[in-house]
């Protein structure tokens, strides 16, 4: 533990830098994830909803610290990285690809869940919902889990990350559904800097191949971390002051205006 203090106390601003970066990808997972969420207990009735989805953020909660046991056994395999940055294109792959106009296909459909048919006999409606979004949450948490840890191997940064995860649920998502509801443009910034996070992440590769090279030492300086986090935070600033400056970019509608929707009214619910 102290060497990992180590490294933050020696290089404070790259630990920020890291830091500030993991707000942004737990915030937009646990955007995504209080959605889907929302959508699971939609057809349940209005006073069984608030118990369900209070259910479900203990389940996150619990889930998440569970992780945090084997966050100090993932951190000792290098090629997490990599598999990270694949994960993190996909993300922005999934968001960028065309869509039909009224593309449903992220709705969660529980008839068709296996686990959820086979408990609603035994357990009810509610509770095999509940057992459905516990399941969710588990698959959330590893998620989100495997996603810090394949950014940093510093054991301290990533239980602050996965800490800042569980916030997130309640606090930083909620301010990212506001913002994305007021400027829907800043949803297409944000996947952009989850592409260059995850393009950082298998840029690695080439520092565990080729050790020592000076593209290597470039990658992995604390200037290259600071000045990830700077292009990061221009590319919410730049967009945002020149929508109010120039009105370019305008408010187009993002894809996904209707899962902002179903998270913010997650947070009240909860």
């Amino acid at each position: 533990m102290n060497h990992y203090l180590e490294q933050i106390l020696n290089n404070p601003l790259a630990s920020l830098a890291i830091v500030g970066n993991l707000v942004i990808i737990e915030s937009l997972l646990s955007v995504d994830n209080a959605a889907v969420l929302a959508t699971m207990v939609g057809d349940l009735p209005k006073e069984q909803r608030h118990k369900a989805l209070r259910y479900g953020i203990i389940g996150a909660y619990v889930f998440r610290g569970v992780c945090i046991v084997f966050a100090s056994f993932l951190i000792q395999f290098w090629f997490l990285k990599p598999l990270g940055g694949l994960y993190l294109l996909y993300l922005a792959y999934g968001h960028f690809k065309a869509r039909p106009a009224h593309d449903d296909a992220e709705a969660i459909n529980k008839e068709k869940s296996w686990f959820y048919r086979n408990t609603l006999g035994l357990f009810g409606k509610f509770w095999a919902t509940v057992a459905l979004i516990e399941l969710m949450d588990l698959a959330f948490s590893i998620d989100n889990v495997f996603a810090v840890v394949a950014f940093t191997d510093n054991l301290i940064l990533i239980c602050v990350g996965v800490f800042i995860g569980i916030l997130a649920m309640r606090l930083v998502a909620q301010a990212f559904v506001l913002l994305m509801g007021k400027y829907p443009f800043l949803e297409t910034a944000a996947f952009v800097v989850i592409a260059l996070l995850g393009l950082k992440l298998m840029l690695s590769l080439v520092s565990h191949f080729l050790p020592g090279h000076p593209v290597s030492e470039a990658l992995e300086s604390e200037a290259a971390d600071v000045a990830l986090t700077v292009l990061t935070v221009a590319c919410f600033l730049v967009p945002w002051a020149t929508s109010l400056l120039f009105n370019v970019p305008q408010r187009p509608g993002g894809n996904r205006m209707a899962e902002a929707k179903a998270a913010e009214n997650l947070r009240r619910q909860a």
